[in-house]
C-alpha cells in the first residue's frame, strides 16, 4: 500500500481536517494568518492529523457528533505540531524546510515565534470544544513533555558523550510523544475499550520513533531535494543523533575524532568526510534497523484491534515510516 492508499481510506474526513485547519487560522491580524497560511500549507504530510483519523475509525463505528470530534482534534494536533516547527526553527536557526524558506527566514525570529503561540492557544480553544476532559489532559501532559524533549537536546548539543539511552529518550519525547497523543486521543473520542487506547497509544510511540530514526538517518543518505532542508542540518547544530553516536562507538579512530570535534564545534568543515564515516562503519544500517523494531513492535501491538481497511492502513502507516525518502 503506498502513501496515496493510506489517506485514501479517510479521504473525505481528511479534506474535511484541511477545511477546519483553513478556518480556524482566521484571525483579525494579518500577519498571523499570512504566517499561519505559509507553514500551514508548506507541503506537510499531515500523519498526525491522518493518525487520529485512522485510530478513530480503527476503534469503532464513528457517528456524526464523534466524526466533527475527530476532525477537531486531528486540527489540534496539526497546529501543536506547526507550533513546534516554528519555535524549532527559531531555536535551530534553520533557513529551510520542505523544500521552502522557514516562516523565521521570511519573517523574523520574533513574529514566528509568537504565531506558534498562537497555534499553541487556538488548539487549546479547539479542544474546549471538543469538549474532552480526558482529551485534553492527554494533550496537556503530551505539551509538556515535548518542551522536555526539546531542552534536553538543546542540553545535549554539543555533547559527543551523549549515550544511546539518552538520545532514544529525547526522540521519544520532542517527537514520539505526539504521535502517541495523536493516536490515543483518536481511540479516546471512539470511546475505545480501555485494552485498544493503550494498543493505539503504544503504536503512535513506536512509529513516532521509528518516523524520527529515519529523519535522523536521510540527514546521511538523502539529497537536500529529497529533505527539503539542508544537508548536514544535525551536524551544523552539533546534534549527537543515532547514526553519530554509533560511528563515535564503532568506527575508525580517525572517525571517531572527527565526529566528536565536528558535535563539539558544531562544524560543516568536514561534512562530507563524516557522511563517509557514517556511512561505512555501519551506522545507517544499525539506525535503520532500530526504525524497523519500532514499525514491527507498532504492527504487533494492534492486533487484537478488529480488521478493518483502517486496521490495514495503520500497518501501511508503521511500514511506510521506514521507507519514506522525505
Amino acid at each position: 500500500m503506498q502513501p496515496i492508499q493510506i489517506h485514501d481510506v479517510v479521504a473525505n474526513e481528511f479534506g474535511q481536517v484541511n477545511e477546519y485547519i483553513v478556518s480556524q487560522l482566521s484571525s483579525d491580524i494579518p500577519l498571523i494568518e499570512q504566517i499561519g497560511y505559509y507553514i500551514i500549507s508548506n507541503g506537510g504530510k499531515r500523519l498526525r492529523p491522518l493518525l487520529v483519523l485512522l485510530a478513530a475509525r480503527a476503534s469503532a463505528e464513528l457517528d456524526t457528533s464523534k466524526l466533527d470530534q475527530a476532525i477537531q482534534m486531528a486540527t489540534i494536533i496539526e497546529f501543536i505540531h506547526t507550533s513546534t516547527l516554528l519555535h524549532d526553527d527559531v531555536v535551530d536557526e534553520s533557513d529551510m524546510r520542505r523544500g521552502k524558506k522557514t516562516a523565521n527566514e521570511e519573517w523574523g525570529n520574533a513574529p514566528s515565534v509568537l504565531v506558534g503561540d498562537f497555534l499553541y492557544s487556538r488548539a487549546f480553544q479547539i479542544m474546549v470544544d471538543v469538549g474532552s476532559m480526558r482529551c485534553m489532559s492527554i494533550l496537556a501532559k503530551t505539551t509538556n513533555i515535548i518542551a522536555e524533549g526539546e531542552v534536553q537536546q538543546l542540553i545535549n548539543c554539543g555533547d559527543p558523550d551523549t549515550t544511546e539511552e539518552s538520545y532514544l529518550k529525547v526522540i521519544q519525547y520532542k517527537t514520539a510523544k505526539l504521535f502517541e497523543g495523536a493516536a490515543l486521543c483518536g481511540a479516546v473520542i471512539a470511546e475505545a475499550s480501555a485494552e485498544h487506547q493503550e494498543a493505539l497509544r503504544q503504536y503512535g510511540m513506536y512509529i513516532g520513533t521509528a518516523f524520527q530514526l529515519i529523519d535522523d538517518v536521510m540527514d546521511y543518505t538523502s539529497t537536500a531535494e529529497e529533505m527539503g532542508k539542508s544537508v548536514g542540518d544535525d551536524l551544523a547544530e552539533g546534534k549527537p543523533t543515532l547514526p553519530l553516536i554509533y560511528t563515535m562507538k564503532h568506527g575508525q579512530k580517525d572517525a571517531i575524532e572527527r565526529v566528536r570535534q565536528a558535535i563539539l564545534t558544531g562544524g560543516l568543515e568536514q561534512l562530507d568526510t563524516i557522511i563517509n564515516d557514517v556511512q561505512s562503519c555501519g551506522a545507517i544500517e544499525y539506525t535503520q534497523q532500530k526504525a524497523q523494531e519500532q514499525a514491527d513492535l507498532a504492527i504487533d501491538v494492534i492486533a487484537t484491534l478488529p480488521d478493518s481497511d483502517y486496521k490495514t492502513a495503520l500497518i501501511a502507516l508503521a511500514n511506510a515510516s521506514v521507507k519514506r525518502r522525505n
